[in-house]
């Protein structure tokens, strides 16, 4: 019913940038909190950073600082610019988002298919 997309990973050195996007489309009526999780190797998913339809942030202990969580809600996309990168980043970087679709009106969470962000010399 709600379909995320994301773009932008890939392979950048240690202290370097990149920036993640996720695009939901579907039968959207509202998008309330949308989010990254990552998954490092040998490691259980985690929480990255989550941002409210208001712009309340939420960041992991590890990404502050480094990280920033924004949205454009017309566009109903969510962005991840990650700065200074470091190797303990390395990951599989997945995009959620939770609502309510349009029509008829039911409750929503959705998984993106997640972007390998690899950190390394």
């Amino acid at each position: 019913q709600v379909q995320l997309v994301e773009s932008g990973g890939g392979l950048v050195q240690p202290g370097g940038s990149l920036r993640l996007s996720c695009a939901a489309s579907g039968r959207i009526f509202t998008i309330n909190t949308m989010g990254w999780n990552r998954r490092a190797p040998g490691k259980q998913r985690e929480l990255v950073a989550s941002i409210t339809s208001s712009g309340i942030t939420n960041y992991a202990d590890s990404v502050k600082g480094r990280f920033t969580i924004s949205r454009d809600n017309a566009k109903n996309t969510v962005y991840l610019q990650m700065n200074n990168l470091k190797p303990e980043d390395t990951a599989v970087y997945y995009c959620n988002a939770g609502g309510f679709t349009s029509a008829p009106r039911n409750p929503f969470s959705s998984t993106g298919q997640g972007t390998q962000v690899t950190v390394s010399s």
